[in-house]
């Protein structure tokens, strides 16, 4: 499959991953289906794609937010492993939106199962926890998650992000890290 003329794909690469920033193109793919996503991406699409937290109404959503150019870098990235024999889709890892006023954006990440506890999170959520902080508007991230999400917690931990609390919903913690942390 021809990939048509649409903004051009933007990666960024890691250790042992590649993140592929979403663009209108690419959810439009993942909505039509595993095969044209494998395509779009050049990766293996495994059977249980997608991953927890990221069905079609998402995709849907991301799709409408994609729309607009300045958004570009600032809704999801596919997280790919790099391997000798390709490349495989094993996640998401992405923000919310651009900065708000204050500097703040919220990051979110999901990893298919059969890719947990491998560092696959942690991995992508530094790599974007740098690619934001290069942007000198970007002053704060924010994750929630709940409590009980131990794995997820220490992703979070692992890249400098503390507890601060109750989050935007009942049950949910928030963690944030601060760019004067990481300096």
């Amino acid at each position: 499959m021809a990939r048509p003329e649409w903004p051009p794909i933007r990666y960024l690469d890691s250790r042992r991953l590649r993140l592929i920033a979403a663009n209108g193109f690419l959810v439009s793919c993942d909505l039509e289906g595993r095969g044209a996503l494998a395509d779009a991406i050049e990766a293996e699409v495994p059977e249980n794609w997608p991953p927890e937290l990221y069905d079609h109404k998402a995709m849907a959503f991301a799709g409408r937010q994609l729309r607009d150019p300045d958004e570009a870098g600032w809704s999801f990235w596919y997280v790919l492993e790099r391997t000798d024999d390709g490349q495989v889709l094993v996640g998401i890892c992405g923000f919310k939106g651009r900065p708000d006023k204050q500097g703040m954006i919220e990051i979110g990440y999901s990893v298919l199962e059969q890719f947990r506890n491998r560092g696959f999170a942690s991995e992508a959520v530094a790599r974007l926890v740098e690619w934001a902080f290069s942007h000198g508007l970007v002053r704060e991230i924010r994750a929630e998650t709940f409590p009980h999400l131990k794995q997820s917690i220490r992703v979070l931990e692992k890249n400098g992000f503390s507890h601060r609390g109750a989050g935007s919903e009942h049950g949910v913690v928030c963690y944030a890290v601060d760019r004067s942390n990481l300096i």
